[in-house]
Protein backbone atom coordinates (compact mmCIF):
# COMPACT_ATOMS: atom_id res chain seq x y z
CA UNK A 1 0.00 0.00 0.00
CA UNK A 2 1.01 3.65 -1.05
CA UNK A 3 2.61 5.48 2.11
CA UNK A 4 0.27 8.29 3.30
CA UNK A 5 1.31 11.86 4.05
CA UNK A 6 -0.11 12.57 7.27
CA UNK A 7 2.31 15.62 8.41
CA UNK A 8 0.79 18.87 9.12
CA UNK A 9 1.53 22.34 8.95
CA UNK A 10 2.23 23.30 4.89
CA UNK A 11 1.72 20.72 3.21
CA UNK A 12 5.71 19.94 3.95
CA UNK A 13 7.25 16.83 3.15
CA UNK A 14 10.07 16.69 6.09
CA UNK A 15 11.42 14.99 8.50
CA UNK A 16 8.18 14.65 10.52
CA UNK A 17 6.23 12.58 7.34
CA UNK A 18 4.79 9.49 9.13
CA UNK A 19 4.36 5.76 7.39
CA UNK A 20 0.60 3.95 8.02
CA UNK A 21 1.10 0.95 8.82
CA UNK A 22 0.27 -2.02 5.68
CA UNK A 23 -2.58 -3.84 6.30
CA UNK A 24 -2.80 -7.74 6.03
CA UNK A 25 -5.69 -9.67 4.00
CA UNK A 26 -8.31 -10.18 5.55
CA UNK A 27 -9.38 -13.52 3.29
CA UNK A 28 -9.82 -16.63 5.07
CA UNK A 29 -8.96 -20.10 3.62
CA UNK A 30 -12.55 -22.16 4.20
CA UNK A 31 -10.90 -25.21 2.95
CA UNK A 32 -10.35 -26.93 6.11
CA UNK A 33 -13.85 -25.93 7.68
CA UNK A 34 -15.59 -27.98 4.09
CA UNK A 35 -13.20 -30.60 4.73
CA UNK A 36 -14.29 -30.82 8.76
CA UNK A 37 -18.31 -30.21 7.77
CA UNK A 38 -18.52 -33.13 5.43
CA UNK A 39 -16.50 -35.09 8.24
CA UNK A 40 -19.02 -34.12 10.54
CA UNK A 41 -21.76 -34.96 8.40
CA UNK A 42 -20.41 -38.55 7.54
CA UNK A 43 -20.22 -38.99 11.14
CA UNK A 44 -23.77 -37.86 12.01
CA UNK A 45 -25.04 -40.64 8.94
CA UNK A 46 -22.80 -43.52 10.36
CA UNK A 47 -23.90 -42.76 14.12
CA UNK A 48 -27.67 -41.80 13.48
CA UNK A 49 -30.43 -44.28 14.07
CA UNK A 50 -32.94 -44.00 11.65
CA UNK A 51 -36.75 -44.20 12.49
CA UNK A 52 -38.43 -47.60 10.82
CA UNK A 53 -41.72 -46.66 8.95
CA UNK A 54 -44.95 -47.55 11.21
CA UNK A 55 -47.03 -49.42 9.42
CA UNK A 56 -50.57 -50.96 10.19
CA UNK A 57 -51.16 -54.84 9.44
CA UNK A 58 -53.87 -55.40 7.96
CA UNK A 59 -55.19 -59.82 7.23
CA UNK A 60 -57.12 -58.94 4.13
CA UNK A 61 -60.42 -60.97 3.01
CA UNK A 62 -60.89 -63.99 2.21
CA UNK A 63 -61.80 -64.45 -1.29
CA UNK A 64 -64.18 -67.04 -0.66
CA UNK A 65 -67.25 -66.23 -1.18
CA UNK A 66 -69.14 -68.38 0.84
CA UNK A 67 -67.67 -67.57 3.69
CA UNK A 68 -69.34 -65.23 6.26
CA UNK A 69 -68.13 -62.97 9.16
CA UNK A 70 -69.48 -64.54 11.99
CA UNK A 71 -72.07 -61.82 14.34
CA UNK A 72 -73.45 -62.33 17.59
CA UNK A 73 -74.05 -60.23 20.36
CA UNK A 74 -70.41 -59.25 21.16
CA UNK A 75 -70.25 -57.50 18.15
CA UNK A 76 -70.27 -54.29 16.77
CA UNK A 77 -70.35 -53.29 13.31
CA UNK A 78 -69.03 -49.75 12.05
CA UNK A 79 -69.67 -48.14 8.86
CA UNK A 80 -67.54 -45.76 7.45
CA UNK A 81 -69.13 -42.77 5.18
CA UNK A 82 -68.50 -39.60 3.63
CA UNK A 83 -68.66 -36.34 5.32
CA UNK A 84 -66.33 -38.38 8.23
CA UNK A 85 -70.09 -40.68 9.17
CA UNK A 86 -69.71 -42.90 11.56
CA UNK A 87 -72.69 -45.42 11.76
CA UNK A 88 -73.10 -48.39 14.04
CA UNK A 89 -75.13 -51.02 15.44
CA UNK A 90 -74.55 -53.82 17.94
CA UNK A 91 -75.73 -57.27 16.82
CA UNK A 92 -77.50 -58.12 13.69
CA UNK A 93 -78.73 -55.26 11.62
CA UNK A 94 -81.98 -54.81 11.55
CA UNK A 95 -83.74 -55.53 8.41
CA UNK A 96 -87.24 -53.67 8.47
CA UNK A 97 -87.03 -49.60 8.16
CA UNK A 98 -89.16 -49.87 11.58
CA UNK A 99 -87.10 -50.96 13.90
CA UNK A 100 -83.96 -49.79 11.92
CA UNK A 101 -81.13 -50.24 14.97
CA UNK A 102 -78.43 -48.16 13.26
CA UNK A 103 -77.19 -44.88 14.79
CA UNK A 104 -75.07 -42.16 13.95
CA UNK A 105 -71.38 -41.04 15.71
CA UNK A 106 -68.47 -39.58 15.06
CA UNK A 107 -64.49 -39.16 15.82
CA UNK A 108 -64.93 -37.15 18.04
CA UNK A 109 -63.75 -37.90 22.08
CA UNK A 110 -67.34 -38.69 23.12
CA UNK A 111 -68.15 -40.49 19.51
CA UNK A 112 -66.98 -43.90 18.42
CA UNK A 113 -64.11 -44.59 20.89
CA UNK A 114 -66.29 -44.26 23.89
CA UNK A 115 -68.98 -46.41 22.23
CA UNK A 116 -66.66 -49.34 21.54
CA UNK A 117 -65.38 -48.76 25.25
CA UNK A 118 -68.77 -49.05 26.94
CA UNK A 119 -69.52 -52.29 25.07
CA UNK A 120 -65.90 -53.79 25.65
CA UNK A 121 -66.16 -53.89 29.61
CA UNK A 122 -65.04 -57.04 29.79
CA UNK A 123 -61.49 -56.68 28.26
CA UNK A 124 -61.53 -53.07 30.21
CA UNK A 125 -61.59 -54.70 33.22
CA UNK A 126 -59.03 -57.40 32.84
CA UNK A 127 -56.77 -54.52 30.86
CA UNK A 128 -56.81 -52.67 34.13
CA UNK A 129 -55.32 -54.52 36.23
CA UNK A 130 -52.50 -56.15 33.99
CA UNK A 131 -51.88 -52.19 32.79
CA UNK A 132 -51.05 -51.60 36.63
CA UNK A 133 -48.71 -54.19 36.89
CA UNK A 134 -46.71 -53.34 33.67
CA UNK A 135 -46.26 -49.58 34.93
CA UNK A 136 -44.83 -50.97 38.09
CA UNK A 137 -43.11 -53.04 36.48
CA UNK A 138 -44.21 -56.47 37.58
CA UNK A 139 -44.15 -58.08 34.16
CA UNK A 140 -41.60 -57.42 31.61
CA UNK A 141 -42.95 -56.02 27.91
CA UNK A 142 -42.75 -59.38 26.32
CA UNK A 143 -45.21 -60.85 28.68
CA UNK A 144 -47.33 -57.69 28.83
CA UNK A 145 -47.88 -58.25 25.20
CA UNK A 146 -48.69 -61.83 25.12
CA UNK A 147 -51.53 -61.27 27.97
CA UNK A 148 -52.90 -58.55 26.45
CA UNK A 149 -53.09 -60.42 22.92
CA UNK A 150 -54.86 -63.56 25.23
CA UNK A 151 -57.30 -61.07 26.98
CA UNK A 152 -58.07 -59.17 23.58
CA UNK A 153 -58.82 -63.01 21.79
CA UNK A 154 -61.06 -64.06 24.53
CA UNK A 155 -64.79 -65.32 24.00
CA UNK A 156 -66.53 -62.64 25.57
CA UNK A 157 -64.06 -59.98 24.44
CA UNK A 158 -65.47 -57.68 21.61
CA UNK A 159 -65.77 -58.02 18.07
CA UNK A 160 -65.52 -55.12 15.83
CA UNK A 161 -66.53 -55.34 12.12
CA UNK A 162 -65.27 -52.03 10.36
CA UNK A 163 -67.29 -51.54 6.70
CA UNK A 164 -66.85 -48.86 4.45
CA UNK A 165 -69.04 -47.34 1.83
CA UNK A 166 -67.70 -46.37 -1.54
CA UNK A 167 -67.67 -42.31 0.47
CA UNK A 168 -65.63 -43.53 2.90
CA UNK A 169 -62.49 -41.79 3.14
CA UNK A 170 -58.88 -43.70 3.52
CA UNK A 171 -57.56 -41.15 6.40
CA UNK A 172 -61.34 -42.36 8.33
CA UNK A 173 -59.85 -45.97 7.78
CA UNK A 174 -56.33 -45.56 9.48
CA UNK A 175 -57.59 -43.67 12.60
CA UNK A 176 -60.70 -46.45 12.63
CA UNK A 177 -57.69 -49.12 13.01
CA UNK A 178 -56.15 -47.18 15.75
CA UNK A 179 -58.96 -46.51 17.38
CA UNK A 180 -58.78 -50.76 17.54
CA UNK A 181 -55.49 -50.50 19.07
CA UNK A 182 -56.40 -47.70 21.91
CA UNK A 183 -59.53 -49.39 23.18
CA UNK A 184 -57.77 -53.14 22.94
CA UNK A 185 -59.73 -54.44 20.40
CA UNK A 186 -58.21 -57.98 19.30
CA UNK A 187 -60.74 -59.25 17.19
CA UNK A 188 -61.53 -57.16 13.70
CA UNK A 189 -62.01 -57.25 9.95
CA UNK A 190 -62.58 -54.89 7.57
CA UNK A 191 -64.92 -55.24 4.78
CA UNK A 192 -67.25 -53.62 2.19
CA UNK A 193 -70.09 -52.17 3.66
CA UNK A 194 -73.40 -54.61 2.11
CA UNK A 195 -76.38 -53.70 0.00
CA UNK A 196 -78.37 -53.76 3.36
CA UNK A 197 -76.64 -51.50 4.94
CA UNK A 198 -76.34 -49.05 2.50
CA UNK A 199 -80.21 -49.35 1.79
CA UNK A 200 -80.96 -49.09 6.13
CA UNK A 201 -78.46 -45.90 6.31
CA UNK A 202 -80.31 -44.38 3.55
CA UNK A 203 -83.62 -44.73 5.37
CA UNK A 204 -81.77 -43.65 8.52
CA UNK A 205 -80.52 -40.37 6.96
CA UNK A 206 -84.22 -40.17 4.95
CA UNK A 207 -86.06 -40.35 8.50
CA UNK A 208 -83.50 -38.30 10.68
CA UNK A 209 -83.00 -35.60 7.56
CA UNK A 210 -79.01 -36.19 7.32
CA UNK A 211 -77.48 -35.00 4.24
Amino acid sequence: MADVDTGGGGGGHGKHQKKRAKKLSTKLDMTPMVDLGFLLLTFFMLTTTFNKPKVIGLTPPVKDTTHKTKVDTTSLTVILSGNNKVYYYKGLLAMTSDSNNIKLTDFSDKGIRQIILNNNGFVAGLMTDLDKKHKANLITDSVYDKLKDSVEGKKQAMFVIIKTDSLAKYVNVVTMLDEMDICNIGKYSLIDASKPDIDMIRDFNQKNNIK
